[in-house]
């Protein structure tokens, strides 16, 4: 029961992430969205264990969490991935280099680096995007699975019954 009581809280909770997800990338609300990010993943976690048939653990309430917590932080950081590839896409190797100070360029030039436009289109492009994507996506599974246990872990021990 564990896991199915993880996937119908993970699903619900992947709805809830997509939402903040996206909310994150309005400038100003991003500030607030982050942080609640996390709190999002121990009230999925939380969810996982409400979920659970009673008698509940803790250590049922962690692996629901947990599972809960992978399924929203794999949703979260797949749409991470994809708006960071979009973004660079976007952006191209001339406005990342005219983004450089002038200075900066210059100090650099007179230590015999140049700075290629080819070389920051490799990683500005989509495939600079896809890294910091996956880098997302990562970090999302890690944070999801954590926070989603801890949520899970308190309310089992909280509501056992």
């Amino acid at each position: 029961m564990t896991g199915k009581a993880g996937l119908k809280a993970g699903l619900i909770g992947a709805a809830i992430i997509l939402v903040v997800t996206l909310l994150n990338q309005i400038p100003g609300v991003g500030c607030v969205c982050c942080p609640v990010t996390f709190l999002v993943y121990a009230g999925i976690g939380a969810l996982a264990g409400f979920f659970l048939t009673p008698p509940r653990t803790a250590g049922a309430g962690a692996g629901a969490g947990a599972i809960a917590g992978l399924i929203s932080g794999a949703v979260s950081g797949l749409a991470w991935s994809i708006i960071m590839a979009i973004q660079m896409a976007l952006t191209g190797p001339e406005e990342i280099v005219s983004a450089i100070d002038p200075e900066m360029v210059r100090q650099l030039a007179e230590l015999g680096v140049d700075i290629d436009p080819e070389m920051l289109a490799m990683f500005s492009g989509v495939g600079g995007g896809a890294l910091v994507g996956s880098l997302c996506c990562l970090t999302g599974l890690a944070a999801g699975a954590a926070l989603g246990a801890i949520g899970g872990v308190i309310f089992a021990a909280v509501k056992a019954d």
